[in-house]
């Protein structure tokens, strides 16, 4: 009983929070709806929640499952783009998958081992804290290794998340990316046909959906709630008939909104130690990390004749989740986004990370061993 009355005290003050946070991020994206920016429902809602948390220090909150079941509305939507042909042209850019996975690996080390030269930071934890292979991957790494600055890989790797999801639509929109077109998305006018056409298969397709993300999470597969749905509508649209209908504009806002404003919360420059030097750092890394993105991406666009936002998106180091959103925005190709996306990002979780892990052991028992053998007595 007095456990069941502290829960009561304290549920109001959690619903209050959330509708507080709902409130801010629905505010952020009619704020940047109404001045034309890029992705205003993702951008929108991720601003106006770090400003409202760190600026104005108001108590939001946003529940990771929130976040998730926005991811499965975007893995539902890459799903109904992988098609025979789809899947064929994905295999057919394997080898270049895998070379442009390596290249961005190693740019990614050099930036590493070049800022531990410089800055006081040691290099295993800048080499984790630089790796794009997801933010949840790389911070469960980085628990498992005790040596490793947890503080320090959480900054960086959230501090990237975070501004390339904001440039990276910006770039997208520039001439010097050729100016990308949004794809329509009148909330008023252009759904209504959507909305009707949804029905019934939406209620065989969402409970499949939700299924297969928790198989995916249950089998500890990498951002289980975007590969379960893509999973099951790729199966679906392989072995039957049956109609996959596009999702209304409406309902692809609300997944940005669930997954921007978790993003917004993930920034907490509080917890820092040398906070100067490490937001430094984290900015410049992150520019540097856009910058060889663009590189590789011009020469993708180059081998395969692809769109510049196609080959921008495929090698942009952001979460596979905002990437594909932008590029269901800009009308680039999704299948192609999201498997250059989904190729390293696996790669990442079940090669590079082991990796990461002896390489990483073996340089901190050499450190140990340095330490040890300079604190002995000289005879």
């Amino acid at each position: 009983m007095e456990r069941m009355g502290m829960m009561r005290k304290h549920s109001p003050s959690v619903v209050f929070r959330f509708l507080l946070s709902l409130s801010v991020s629905v505010l952020g994206g009619i704020v940047f709806t109404a001045i034309h920016t890029p992705i205003p429902w993702l951008l929108g809602p991720m601003v106006f929640m770090l400003l409202g948390a760190q600026v104005l220090k108001l108590p939001l909150m946003w529940p990771a499952n929130v976040r998730d079941y926005g991811i499965l509305i975007v893995g539902y939507s890459i799903g109904l783009t992988l098609t025979e042909d789809a899947l064929l042209g994905i295999m057919h850019q394997l080898p270049m998958m895998l070379l442009m996975t390596l290249l961005l690996i190693g740019f990614c080390t050099l930036t590493a081992y070049l800022a531990s030269k410089l800055t006081p930071f040691d290099f295993p934890s800048l080499l984790v804290g630089s790796i794009p292979g997801g933010l949840s991957q790389m911070v469960s790494l980085a628990e498992e290794m005790k040596s490793i600055n947890l503080t320090l890989v959480t900054f960086l790797q959230v501090t990237r998340l975070i501004m390339i999801v904001f440039c990276v639509p910006f770039l997208l929109f520039s001439p010097w990316v050729g100016g990308a077109t949004v794809v329509g998305t009148d909330l008023v006018l252009g759904t209504s046909a959507l909305w009707t056409a949804l029905f019934p298969e939406i209620w065989i397709y969402a409970p499949l959906c939700v299924i297969g993300a928790w198989i995916a999470r249950k089998l500890r597969f990498p951002t289980a709630f975007m590969l379960g749905p893509m999973i099951v509508m790729c199966v679906i649209q392989l072995t039957t008939s049956m109609h996959t209908p596009a999702l209304p504009s409406s309902v692809l806002n609300l997944s940005q909104l669930m997954i921007g404003s978790h993003v917004g919360l993930m920034l907490r420059p509080e917890q820092l130690q040398r906070k100067t030097q490490t937001v430094t750092l984290a900015l410049l890394s992150s520019v540097l990390l856009i910058a060889g993105s663009l590189g590789l991406g011009y020469i993708l666009m180059h081998v395969y004749s692809l769109s510049a936002a196609t080959s921008l998106l495929s090698m942009a180091p952001g979460g596979m989740d905002q990437m594909s959103i932008m590029a269901h925005e800009v009308n680039a190709n999704l299948s192609v986004v999201s498997g250059y996306q989904l190729f390293r990002i696996l790669f990442i979780f079940f090669i590079v990370s082991s990796v990461l892990k002896i390489v990483l052991t073996r340089l901190l028992r050499q450190k140990e061993g340095n330490s040890e053998i300079c604190s002995r007595p000289s005879n």
